[in-house]
């Protein structure tokens, strides 16, 4: 059942911001547990028929090839895949609650393939879906160029979205007191319907 995020989860993140050791963590396992684990989980479950089933994020940070050695993500996510890293995110962390969706990375081939498809007909579609989405409250962002990719006019008129090596749509909910209430669900859903239609176009256009 979605209860929302407790209060104890903002100050569970707050904390590991400060101290993110093992002995802090092992100490609060239980409040990660309770407040932000179970939360995020009963969320997804709730969201599971209609988007599919969440990954739900270990809590450890991979630090094999990182100078920062802290061993604890100070956030915890969950995706839903629908393709090769593009699905729908949800989060929580001391800034509270931010959902969206999108591609988080892609592949030489998978880029080339989204930027075809943007330069051509089919990228008036996106730039349209884009701004509906932005129009629902839902925020453009992702890793750009600063320059046009190769082998595209920089005056194309969707040099914009061309520029994108990945491409999401995210609304930052943040610690409004709705977060902590069994209304998250909806908000979070809303947020996901209303990216939809971009991430169906680019599941179609990336696909290799």
């Amino acid at each position: 059942m979605v209860t929302g995020f407790p209060e104890a989860a903002l100050h569970f993140y707050d904390r590991l911001e400060l101290e993110n050791t093992r002995e802090y963590f092992t100490s609060h396992r239980h409040v990660y547990e309770d407040a932000v684990r179970g939360p995020i989980i009963a969320l997804t479950d709730a969201l599971a028929d209609e988007f599919g089933d969440a990954k739900v994020f270990r809590p450890h940070r991979d630090v094999r090839f990182r100078v920062d050695k802290s061993p604890y993500k100070t956030h915890q996510g969950a995706f839903v895949r629908l393709s090769e890293a593009l699905g729908w995110y949800v989060e929580i962390s001391s800034g509270g609650v931010r959902a969206g969706a999108g591609f988080y990375r892609a592949d030489p081939e998978r880029l080339a393939a989204y930027r075809s498809a943007v330069a051509g007909p089919a990228g008036d579609v996106l730039a349209q879906l884009v701004r509906e989405a932005e129009d629902a409250g839902l925020t453009l962002a992702g890793d750009t160029l600063r320059t046009a990719p190769r082998g595209h006019d920089r005056h194309h008129p969707r040099i914009a979205l061309l520029r994108h090596r990945s491409l999401t749509l995210m609304r930052d909910h943040g610690f409004a007191p709705v977060i902590h209430t069994p209304e998250v669900l909806d908000l979070v859903r809303a947020d996901w319907r209303a990216a939809r239609p971009v991430v169906e176009w680019l599941d179609a256009a990336m696909a290799t």
